[in-house]
């Protein structure tokens, strides 16, 4: 089955990857072409540059990185410790081949529980309802103690 391979260079404080390309690019594409490469890209980011290449199979691969003008170009690279990475598949923002299975979260990240808070309980038992305006007896009758007067008398 056939895989794609990428080599990604970052820019480095006193190289940019760009003219790292300059350099290597025939080399590296001359040689993928002559190991069995069924096709290969460049790509120019605004962080570096990625090489992406189709082998036919891992071996085909193996043997193109084993090759001293590849170990060469990798070793020529701005950053070749921090800056450099190979990986299987496409480069840049090309994303995996399949979507990522979610992972649980660690118990570390729970989010804390609030702190019980303590629950008021009204007793209603014996409490009477409010009374109207007109009173207990009617709208003749004398009014209960706190309610105000009515401003219009009903007659």
């Amino acid at each position: 089955m056939s895989e794609w391979w990428s080599i990604e260079v970052f820019d480095g404080a006193e190289l940019p990857s760009r003219r790292w390309k300059d350099s290597y690019q025939d080399k590296l594409t001359e040689a993928a072409v002559t190991y069995g490469a069924m096709s290969w890209e460049w790509h120019e980011h605004r962080y570096g540059v990625v090489f992406e290449v189709l082998f036919d199979s891992d071996q085909q691969w193996e043997a193109f990185r084993a090759l001293p003008a590849v170990r060469s170009a990798l070793d020529g690279a701005p950053d070749p410790v921090n800056g450099l990475i190979i990986y299987r598949g496409r480069g840049g923002g090309a994303g995996p081949r399949k979507p990522r299975k979610p992972k649980p979260a660690p118990s570390a990240s729970a989010m804390a529980r609030p702190e019980p808070v303590e629950e008021r309980v009204l007793r209603l038992a014996g409490v009477t309802a409010p009374q109207g305006p007109q009173g207990p007896q009617g709208p003749q009758g004398p009014q209960a103690p706190g309610v105000p007067e009515p401003l219009f008398a009903a007659g």
